[in-house]
This record gives C-alpha cells, sequence and structure tokens, in this order.
C-alpha cells in the first residue's frame, strides 16, 4: 500500500508556520484538500454515472460543504439529525438515510428532510414502509451478502456472524412478501471499511449470487462506503468496472456513499507537549491532547494517527522514542509510540495528520476535556475559526441549560 500524504496540504510550510498562532488543542480542516478529493470522485461519477454522496458520519462540518457541493450528489445519513443538517446544509441535494432501527416518534420528522430511505429489516419494512411510500420516497432494503473482507477490524464488520446489520438471504426468503418486494425500489449494501476496490469486487460477485434475482427487479443498488477512492493507491479502474457491471447487469442507478475518502488527508489535530516523563526506558510526553476525548478511533478501532516528522516508535533505546499521551487520567490515554527525528521539547507543536475524519462528530468532555475548536484553511491559506468552544459546552451536555 503506498503511504498516504498526510502532511500534503502543507504545501512544504511547517506545522509552526502554519498553525503556530492558534491555541491548541484545535482541528484544522483544509478547503483544498477538500476540493481535491472531491475531483478525484467526481471523475468517478462523470465516467460511470454513479451517484456519489458524503457520508456525514465520517465528515459532519457542514461548514465546509459548500466545497464539496460541487462533486456530490447529495448527503447520507445514520438517522433524523443528520438526515436535517444534510437538508438544511445543502437543500438541492439528495437525502439519503439508513438506521438500524426507526423510531415512531421520529419517523414524521425524518419523513420531511429524506428522499431514500433505507430499512435494515423486513419487519422495519413492514412497520414504516407504507407510510414512506404514500409521502413519495424511494425506498430501500439493506442486505447481507454475508462475505466479509475485513481484516483486524472486526469492530467495522458488517458481515460478522450473528451481525444484527442487513438482511440476509435466508431472512429475505423467509420473510420478504410479495406486498414488502413491491415497496422496494433498491437495495442496500454496506460491507467495506478503508478497502480498495477488490474488496468490493469480491462483495458484489456475492451480493449477484445471493440477491442477483432480486436486482433486476430493482431501480438502484447502493454499494455503502468504505471505498478509499481518494488513497493515493486505489484502484479506481476496477471500481469503475464494478459500477458497469452493476449498471449493465441488473440495470440499475449506482449509488456510493464514502464518508473517509471526501476527507482523507484533508485535516489535522493540532497540540503542544505539555511535559516529558520517563519509566523504566519509555520516554512519555503528556499533550494537551487526548486520544479518548478528541481522536476516539485511536482507541476503538485501533489505529496510529500520523505524526509530522515522526514514525511509528521502534522498540530500540532511540532516544527520540516517544510515547504520545493524554492528560486525562485513563491510563490508557495514549496514541501510540513514536520515533521523532529529533528531541521533543516542552512547548512544542505536534501535528497529527488525516484526523477531517470521525473526530470532530465523535469527540467528548470525559474529564472535563475542553473541546478542540475549529479552524478552517482556505483555499489561499488563510484561517477562519469555525467554534469558540468552552465551559458552557461541557456543562450543558450534563444538565439544565441555564446562564
Amino acid at each position: 500500500m503506498t503511504a498516504r500524504p498526510p502532511f500534503a496540504a502543507l504545501r512544504g510550510k511547517t506545522p509552526e508556520d502554519c498553525f503556530g498562532r492558534l491555541a491548541t488543542p484545535c482541528y484544522i480542516l483544509d478547503e483544498a484538500a477538500l476540493r481535491q478529493n472531491g475531483e478525484i470522485l467526481k471523475g468517478v461519477a462523470d465516467r460511470t454515472g454513479a451517484r456519489l454522496l458524503l457520508a456525514q458520519k465520517a465528515f459532519s462540518n457542514y461548514d465546509c460543504y459548500p466545497a464539496l457541493a460541487p462533486y456530490l450528489a447529495g448527503t447520507e445519513a445514520s438517522g433524523l439529525f443528520e438526515a436535517r443538517l444534510g437538508k438544511e446544509s445543502l437543500p438541492e441535494k439528495e437525502v439519503h438515510v439508513f438506521c438500524g432501527a426507526y423510531r415512531d416518534d421520529e419517523f414524521d420528522e425524518l419523513l420531511r428532510y429524506a428522499d431514500h430511505i433505507v430499512f435494515n429489516s423486513p419487519a422495519q419494512l413492514a412497520k414504516f414502509g407504507p407510510r414512506a411510500k404514500a409521502a413519495g420516497k424511494s425506498l430501500g432494503l439493506r442486505i447481507n451478502p454475508e462475505c466479509s473482507t475485513q481484516e483486524g477490524h472486526a469492530i467495522y464488520d458488517p458481515c460478522a456472524p450473528g451481525s444484527r446489520l442487513g438482511t440476509t438471504r435466508a431472512q429475505w426468503d423467509a420473510r420478504m412478501t410479495p406486498d414488502l418486494v413491491a415497496l422496494l425500489d433498491g437495495l442496500h449494501f454496506h460491507t467495506l471499511c478503508e478497502q480498495d476496490s477488490d474488496a468490493l469486487e469480491i462483495t458484489l460477485d456475492a451480493v449477484g449470487s445471493k440477491f442477483g434475482d432480486v436486482l433486476g427487479r430493482m431501480q438502484w443498488l447502493n454499494m455503502g462506503g468504505g471505498h478509499h477512492v481518494t488513497r493515493p493507491d486505489y484502484d479506481v479502474p476496477r471500481l469503475e468496472r464494478c459500477i458497469r457491471f452493476a449498471q449493465e447487469t441488473w440495470g440499475v442507478t449506482v449509488y456510493l456513499e464514502p464518508g473517509e475518502a471526501w476527507a482523507l488527508n484533508a485535516g489535522f489535530l493540532a497540540s503542544r507537549v505539555l511535559d516529558l516523563t520517563e519509566n523504566g526506558g519509555t520516554r512519555n510526553a503528556i499533550l494537551d491532547c487526548s486520544a479518548a476525548c478528541h481522536m476516539p478511533d485511536v482507541i476503538e478501532m485501533p489505529y496510529m494517527p500520523p505524526v509530522f516528522r515522526a514514525a511509528e516508535g521502534s522498540g530500540d533505546d532511540n532516544s527520540n522514542v516517544y510515547r504520545l499521551g493524554g492528560p486525562s487520567c485513563l491510563s490508557g490515554d495514549v496514541i501510540g509510540d513514536y520515533e521523532f527525528d529529533h528531541a521533543l521539547q516542552i512547548g512544542e507543536l505536534i501535528l497529527f495528520g488525516d484526523l477531517a475524519i470521525y473526530s470532530t462528530c465523535k469527540n467528548n468532555t470525559f474529564n472535563g476535556m475542553p473541546l478542540p475548536n475549529i479552524w478552517y484553511r482556505r483555499a489561499d491559506g488563510s484561517l477562519e475559526q469555525l467554534t469558540d468552544f468552552g465551559y458552557r459546552d461541557f456543562k450543558y451536555r450534563l444538565g439544565r441549560a441555564v446562564d
């Protein structure tokens, strides 16, 4: 796999040059990098006729949506609030929604925002489908092709044994009546996570084997997300062959709903070293940012985000290997061991790359940790502050909002 270029958006400058005046920790979202990703994705749409959506679960910083608007067909939401955000922020675009189970007390409001609604099970389709159809919505059912291509990320594998996500062929045969099938306009599958198009090709073969007879009666097929299209070594021609195969074989409109690909390598988290300690040969750098609070996927996935002028640390006695961790009380609030090309200093700026995705939409205030502010780096290099978080934001997540 070709190394990602997480710091290409710095355009040859140092983090201190670009962001040294900003109070840390803070996120920086890069307009030029977002547009570059958009150009790549729109190229796929233009060449194939596929319709590409932004999965807001990965990136929902709506101030940046105007930069992506020329490239996308719409947004994908996981529930009511994301659907409303998509409709309000991009009113001229499509809004697609998938949720593991919909709430009765929210569904009528959801119908105000959504254009396509995908159900997870025949029971949900039976309960809400007639109401959605009467409102003029396009309906889909999420299928589970029972084809796992994941390695090492079981938490993100919708095809794992016992998965609650998607309808298997056995469930379809047992529960999908002719009346329910008649409600459907399309099928949806989502099985990938940060993968290349070879995994999609394998999955699409399984989809055809198990649901090909059904797809011929559908208007559209949504191939979900997890397609790392904007990664430098991604096999775009193979992706386009998969899209054309579906179009030609089943006569469907193809949707893709990547999340990461739109904002891959388009953001940073800037932090500073608060203290340097040592324990049994392990050199610890305590930062003002937290894995648990500000980049929770580091712990959940787990993974190590790239760091400017550093690589994953080795187990030798190199004096420039540091274990980067947060200031919280959680012993496991550790980002990872990194080998720097220099000795760290207290107060030094540490820049993490590829943190536009799954960061601002997942962060939290555990330990009373302040939310990092969000900055937007415009294409001309100017910086715009988007947020002004403080004590109020911490307090009012916990109780009555009284000034």
